[in-house]
């Protein structure tokens, strides 16, 4: 069982694995939508993939400021155009003008 005596289902944990990979994901985004703490995903990816795989996963991410919010804090934010898109709710909303 993992997160809040939830049960994950296969597809939840297929994203988690997903988003876990991916390098500009923190755990804290994992966290807010499945409910899962980094603890729990390392977990997950342990169970989920064959050891070499893990032990390459886990050296890649290790100490990874884009997957670590806190280590991030300290880093300067990148630039955004004023002209680009605004994403909210998975939707890229029209710029009015």
């Amino acid at each position: 069982m993992h997160g809040k005596d939830k049960e994950l289902r296969p597809e939840e944990i297929d994203r988690i694995v997903e988003m876990a990979w991916e390098d500009r994901t923190p755990f804290e985004a994992i966290e807010a939508q499945f409910l899962v703490s980094e603890q729990q995903v390392i977990e997950i990816m342990r169970t989920e993939m064959r050891s070499s795989s893990f032990r390459m996963w886990r050296k890649r991410v290790q100490g990874r400021v884009t997957k670590h919010l806190k280590l991030a804090v300290s880093q300067e934010t990148r630039f955004k155009s004023n002209m680009q898109r605004q994403i909210s709710m998975n939707k890229i909303s029209k710029r009015v003008s």
